[in-house]
């Protein structure tokens, strides 16, 4: 197995200090919002592998080590079923400010999108660009610490009794728009009226409804907390329309394709099919490419749906999904107890959260990870908390 070497991502949303408490180093002032391991080409993760005599050779990127020998690094069977690719992306994200609202396309879309983009011969970098691949993007917030986040639409009638309590007269259509219709078709109408509506006369609701929120508090105050960053924005209003939720540690959400959602605050360990494709619906200056997202969102009031893991007899704490890209689980390893076996004939990325276990020979901190390639032989070992991720194949 290799240890990684891996790069922190400073967008603009990122705590400045939660991946620095973790690592046990300190903050530089600059958000540092995520910490990418895996072979994404964007910020692949680099390693070290040792030679068959014991000595270092040079540092190289995941993608290039996977890249020379797939059925070695992934195993025959992930190669068949995924191609000679790590379908995964393994993340810590630090949510120090909301995230934009968005959601993902299903792969259907994603193939149908890109090749549409393609055949217009929209630069891939393009502002307006909205497929970045032909993948879907399904993805698994786990929280490390309590986690807040917009997750799916809620029911119209809970939307509409929370707007029309910040008494706010330009709220009133969407009020009455929320309760004259069926579900669908009335957060359809909702929604798009929302991201159509004037700039400035939404930029003047927004406030408004702001300043009441901060009044009320209570459950109004995550939408004052977001007005506050981003003041103005049609995605105040829109927010309102989606589940509050709150996770503690060791719950996690699944964010399926169509699903409109935003993380807010909060330490977590996400993974997602390895894509970029987002289509956004607000607390962003990026384009929102508004028939589009129109077309991808699914417009049904849901049930957040916390995940809580599943545990074997092996220790092993799963997270169960719908998706065959990845699998996260957990073990939580106590002193004294007999090393355990996560020989798999698949890719794995094993995290360190907490503590400090061992992982075959090597000695694990929070925030240090290792990549296993396909039935290499791995026990782990010690005290502590890791999170190992790899795919159905």
């Amino acid at each position: 197995m290799d240890r990684l070497s891996n790069t922190v991502r400073p967008y603009a949303w990122g705590s400045t200090t939660a991946i620095p408490e973790l690592l046990g180093i300190a903050p530089t002032g600059e958000p540092q919002a995520e910490m990418w391991m895996g072979a994404h080409p964007g910020a692949p993760s680099l390693l070290t592998r040792i030679t068959g005599t014991g000595e270092a050779g040079s540092e190289q990127p995941l993608t290039d080590v996977i890249a020379a020998d797939p059925e070695r690094e992934l195993g025959r069977a992930t190669v068949e079923k995924f191609g000679p690719r790590l379908p995964f992306l393994l993340k810590l994200l630090a949510a120090g400010a909301p995230l934009s609202l968005q959601v993902h396309p299903d792969l259907a879309q994603a193939k149908r999108g890109y090749e549409d983009e393609e055949r217009r011969s929209v630069p891939i970098d393009a502002p307006h660009r909205t497929y970045k691949d032909a993948n879907h993007k399904p993805e698994l917030i786990c929280a490390l610490t309590p986690f807040a986040g917009l997750c799916g639409f809620r029911r119209p009638t809970e939307a509409a009794e929370a707007m029309a309590a910040l008494g706010v007269d330009s709220l009133k259509p969407y009020v009455d728009l929320l309760g004259a219709h069926p579900e669908e078709a009335a957060l359809r109408e909702v929604l798009t009226a929302i991201l159509g509506a004037d700039p400035a006369e939404m930029a003047e609701t927004v406030n408004l409804a702001a300043a009441a929120a901060e009044r009320l508090d209570g459950a109004h105050a995550p939408y004052a907390r977001i007005a506050h960053h981003f003041p103005g924005d049609p995605g105040v209003i829109a927010a309102m329309l989606l589940n509050y939720v709150e996770l503690q540690p060791g719950e996690a959400l699944f964010l399926g394709a169509g699903v409109p959602h935003a993380y807010l605050d909060g330490l977590g360990v996400e993974i997602m099919a390895n894509s970029d494709n987002v289509l956004r619906c607000g607390l962003t200056p990026k384009h929102i490419d508004v028939p589009e997202l129109l077309r991808i969102v699914r417009f049904e009031a849901t049930e957040p749906g916390v995940l809580r893991p599943e545990a074997s007899p092996s220790g092993e704490e799963l997270y169960e999904t719908p998706v065959d890209e990845f699998r996260l689980s957990r073990f939580d390893l106590s002193p004294g107890a007999a090393p355990v076996d996560l020989t798999r004939d698949t890719p794995q990325i094993l995290l360190c959260t907490g503590g400090a276990p061992k992982a075959g020979e090597l000695d694990l901190a929070p925030g240090a990870s290792v990549f296993v390639p396909s039935g290499e032989k791995v026990e782990v070992s010690g005290t502590g908390t890791l999170f190992r991720a790899t795919v159905v194949a």
